[in-house]
C-alpha cells in the first residue's frame, strides 16, 4: 500500500510511519512541525519508501500519485499544546480534517481519523463505551481540543454517508512511550522529567482523578489493525487498567529511584475525574488488547528520558496556561 500519514513527525504519527514502513508499505509523511519534531522521522529520511512533506493540512493538500489510505493524526494533542494553540487546534480538527477527507475521496482511499477519549469530556459513565455521547463543556479551555475532535468525527461520518469514503475512527486514550516530548504537558512525561531532575512532582488537585495508560507499541498495533479492518465507526483504543494520579506519582518515584516530593496544585478547569476505556469492541472485532504491562512500559519510557537527559538535557515541564500568572 501507499498511505498518507498526517502528523507524521509527532509522537504517535512517527511510530505509525515506522509500522507501515516495517511492513513493506510506502508512506508520505506530512507535518508542519508545530508540535512534531524532525528527530522523530530522521531515521526514515532517505528511505526509498518514505517521503516527508512539510505542510500545514489546514491549507490545500495535494499528494501526487495513488493512495490506498489516509491516516489523519495531525493535531496538538497535549494540554500544554492545545491551551497554547487553541485556534490552530480548532483549525486542524475542522479545516484540516476537511482537507484530508477530500484527498481520501479523490484518491478512493480508506480514511482513519485519530480521535480521542476527550470526546467523552468529564464522563458520567465509567468505563466509557463507544455508545456514550459524552459530557463536554464546549466553551471551556479544553473545549478547543474536545470539540475539534468531535467535529472531526462528525465530518468523517458525513463523508462516509455522503461520498462513500471508507472511514475508521480511533478514540485514543492516554498513551505513553519513547518520543514523547519532555515538555509536552502530559502527566507521565511531566512526572518522569520532574523525578529525574529531583524536582517536586506536581499533582493537580488531590490526585484522586484516574487515567488509563496504554504503551505506544500496543496503541500502534490497535491503529494498524483498525485501519486494515472492515470496522466502521468509533473504536476505543486504550488500556483498561485504571490508576489514580496519586498512585502514578508514587509509581514513577519508585521506578526512577527519585526522592522528589509530591506537590499539589489547583485542579485545571474541566479536568476529567475518570478516564477508562471499554475495549469490548476492539477485543471482539479487532482481536486487540494491550499486551505491555504498565510498569514494563513505564520502565522503557523512563530509560528513553534518561537517555535524553544524558544527551540533550531535559527542559522544564510546562505549567498549564490557565495556571500561569496573568493568564
Amino acid at each position: 500500500m501507499r498511505v498518507l500519514i498526517t502528523g507524521a513527525a509527532g509522537f504517535l504519527g512517527s511510530h505509525l510511519c515506522d509500522r507501515f514502513i516495517d511492513d513493506g508499505h510506502s508512506v508520505v509523511g506530512m507535518d508542519n512541525l508545530v508540535t512534531g519534531s524532525p528527530d522523530n522521522v530522521a531515521h526514515l529520511i532517505g528511505h526509498e519508501r518514505f517521503r516527508f512533506v512539510d505542510h500545514d493540512v489546514t491549507e490545500f493538500v495535494y499528494v501526487e500519485g495513488e493512495l490506498d489510505g489516509v491516516l489523519h493524526l495531525a493535531s496538538p494533542a497535549s494540554p500544554a499544546d492545545y491551551l497554547e494553540l487553541p485556534i490552530k487546534t480548532l483549525k486542524v480538527g475542522s479545516l484540516g480534517t476537511h482537507k484530508v477527507l477530500g484527498v481520501a475521496k479523490a484518491k478512493g482511499a480508506r480514511f482513519l481519523l485519530a480521535s480521542t477519549s476527550e470526546v467523552y469530556g468529564d464522563p458520567q459513565v465509567n468505563p466509557q463505551p463507544e455508545s456514550y455521547w459524552g459530557h463536554v463543556n464546549p466553551i471551556g479551555p479544553r473545549g478547543v481540543y474536545d470539540e475539534a475532535k468531535r467535529f472531526a468525527e462528525a465530518m468523517a461520518m458525513a463523508y462516509q454517508r455522503t461520498h462513500g469514503v471508507d472511514a475508521r475512527i480511533a478514540r485514543i486514550f492516554n498513551t505513553y512511550g519513547p518520543r514523547m516530548r519532555p515538555n509536552d504537558g502530559r502527566v507521565i512525561s511531566n512526572f518522569i522529567v520532574q523525578a529525574l531532575r529531583g524536582q517536586p512532582i506536581t499533582v493537580y488537585g488531590d490526585g484522586s482523578q484516574t487515567r488509563s495508560f496504554c504503551y505506544v507499541d500496543d496503541l500502534i498495533e490497535g491503529l494498524y489493525r483498525l485501519f486494515g479492518s472492515d470496522v466502521s465507526g468509533p473504536v476505543n483504543l486504550g488500556n483498561p487498567s485504571e490508576y489514580t494520579i496519586a498512585e502514578l506519582a508514587e509509581i514513577v518515584r519508585e521506578e526512577t529511584g527519585s526522592d522528589s516530593e509530591i506537590e499539589h496544585l489547583p485542579l485545571p478547569e474541566d479536568d476529567p475525574q475518570v478516564r477508562r476505556p471499554d475495549i469490548g469492541r476492539a477485543r471482539s472485532e479487532l482481536g486487540w488488547e494491550p499486551g505491555v504491562s504498565f510498569r514494563d512500559g513505564l520502565r522503557r519510557t523512563i530509560e528513553y528520558f534518561r537517555t535524553l537527559q544524558e544527551e540533550e538535557g531535559l527542559g522544564e515541564p510546562p505549567v498549564l496556561a490557565e495556571e500561569r500568572p496573568g493568564a
